[in-house]
């Protein structure tokens, strides 16, 4: 079940019993992974790995592997809001059946319906059984989820069908700690000074996930000299900023961002604000107060609080407190990045919250981005506003998509394309709304009622293949699977060439015909991020 947005969940009547009925589903799927003791075991589903031997599953001619750790000890006690524990030494062999626990969260979707724990630091791991001798191009998908919901057990991330298709690469999910337990700022409380990176964890998880894949991933066939990230939403506004930790480049080399960008994170005054609302609701002072709370209370208190605002933190320490002018610096020059938006993102937050309830929202969000403007740039945003066709709701729709998706995307480009770097830049517009590609892109037509063509999924899971295997999405004819070639041209600052990606054609336009960004109007919002 993909998406979807964190804040569509009322806990009406109707909901608990949609929960209930999805607990059912995702409780019968949960399972253990135990140490095998007595040798008996398939030693053809056997790798040996630093911190163990783990062994898969086989499903036809795919080995799947589930629940893999990738950290020496899990976040729980005295770890809670520390940086991971580096994977150890293990000779013990372990069983790699079944999803580690989603991290602590909201009940909304499947994830949050799966069993939920602080231990949650797993990865899986998808290889064809093919009997290549070359090592494979690999590439690590990072699920979204607004930072606050999600995990690696959504069926809508299980990556068999894609690897079916794709016997060329090896693809690994990964998980990380979620809102307030991922990403709380506390160096500012009395006894804050022990938790220097409680505000980053969930990036610092991710970074350590992917470590883990560097050392490893060669006992699965996979290169890790050639690893892409890729993820939709926070999954790709996490693979956007992690280009800008220091030492992330030794563990990638291409980035797939899919409807996220560097806007997805706030500054750290921001955050201090977000913890002391939050400790307010609670009614504590320190984190020593905090720490004898378990889990499900404090997601439930940031569920009120929080809300879309545990972002990642420009802490100029971990992350630059300027993500763009760090890609215009050049930060990510040596990475290949490909990013994209789908057509009416807000459509799906519009959908989900109804007329009124998104109205209402939206235009709180609006009201706070124009406070923050002068009057110059106040006039500039509401000439826009004005000029959408249509009732308010379309109004809003159109300037957050402005805000959160549109304006962002041409700036990581053009940012990436000005420093040397090379992008590639994609408007997807068979189907709209946030999300609207995920079964598509990840291989689930069972899960769309309205799939998307076969030839032309078929194009675009190609295109990302190609994409993470050689740094250039564009399909030569003897593998595009109409037979027909697919020039995939860079953005640059003269051509600005965005890949068109619809059933009706596959073309490169100009900025997508004007139907991204307005340059005049909303595109220098990005200076503000999102919020």
């Amino acid at each position: 079940m993909i998406i979807k947005d964190p804040i569509s969940a009322t806990l009406t009547e109707e909901h608990a019993e949609f929960m209930s009925r999805l607990k059912e589903t995702a409780g019968a799927l949960y399972g253990e992974n135990r140490k095998i003791t007595d040798g008996s075991y398939d030693r053809s589903l056997a790798v040996r790995c630093v911190n163990g031997t783990f062994v898969g599953r086989r499903a036809g001619d795919i080995i799947v592997y589930r629940g893999i750790p990738f950290v020496g000890r899990q976040p729980v006690g005295e770890l809670r809001w520390k940086a991971p524990a580096e994977a150890v030494p293990d000779d013990g062999i372990y069983e790699a059946f079944y999803n580690g626990k989603c991290a602590p969260q909201r009940e909304i979707e499947f994830s949050s319906a799966y069993v939920q724990g602080e231990d949650c630091l797993y990865l899986n791991i998808w290889k064809a059984d093919d009997g290549a001798e070359r090592r494979k191009p690999v590439m690590v998908w990072v699920h979204g989820g607004g930072f606050e919901i999600g995990g690696t057990a959504d069926p809508g991330y299980d990556f068999l069908n894609f690897v079916k298709e794709n016997p060329g690469v090896v693809v690994v999910s990964i998980a990380y700690r979620l809102g307030v337990l991922g990403f709380l700022h506390l160096s500012h409380l009395p006894d804050g000074g022990e938790y220097p990176d409680a505000q980053n964890l969930g990036l610092m998880d991710q970074m350590a996930a992917l470590k883990w894949v560097s050392g490893n991933i060669a006992g699965f066939g996979g290169d890790p000299d050639n690893v892409t990230i890729f993820g939709e939403s926070a999954g790709a506004g996490s693979v956007s900023l992690l280009p800008l930790v220091r030492g992330s480049h030794r563990y990638f080399r291409r980035v797939i961002a899919e409807s996220g960008s560097p806007a997805m994170c706030r500054s750290a005054e921001e955050a201090a604000g977000i913890t002391d609302e939050l400790m307010k609701a609670l009614g504590c002072g320190t984190v020593a107060e905090l720490q004898k709370l378990d889990a499900e209370e404090l997601v439930r208190a940031a569920g009120d609080v929080v809300l879309l605002r545990g972002l990642p933190e420009r802490d100029g320490r971990f992350l630059p407190s300027e993500t763009f002018d760090a890609y215009a610096d050049g930060a990510a020059r040596d990475l290949d990045i490909l990013a994209g938006c789908n057509r009416e993102e807000m459509s799906t937050w519009n959908g989900s919250m109804g007329d009124e309830g998104y109205t209402a929202w939206a235009g709180d969000l609006m009201e706070k981005k124009l406070a923050r403007l002068t009057d110059e740039e106040k006039e500039l945003v509401e000439g826009f506003y004005r000029d959408v066709t249509g009732e308010r709701r379309e109004k809003l729709r159109s300037l957050l998509d402005q805000i959160w998706f549109t304006a962002p995307l041409l700036r990581t480009v053009e940012n990436q394309a000005a420093a040397g770097g090379r992008a590639y830049a994609y408007f997807f517009t068979a189907r709209s709304g946030h999300g609207g590609e995920l079964t598509t892109v990840l291989c689930h037509p069972e899960m769309d009622e309205a799939a998307a063509d076969e030839t032309f999924a078929k194009i675009i899971r190609k295109m990302w293949v190609q994409f993470a295997e050689t740094g250039d999405p564009s399909l030569p004819e003897d593998i595009s699977p109409d037979g027909r070639p697919k020039e995939w041209p860079p953005y640059d600052l003269t051509g600005r060439q965005v890949m068109i990606l619809d059933e009706s054609g596959i073309h490169p336009e100009k900025e997508a015909g004007g139907k991204l960004a307005d340059r005049d109007r909303t595109y220098f919002l990005t200076r503000h991020y999102i919020f």
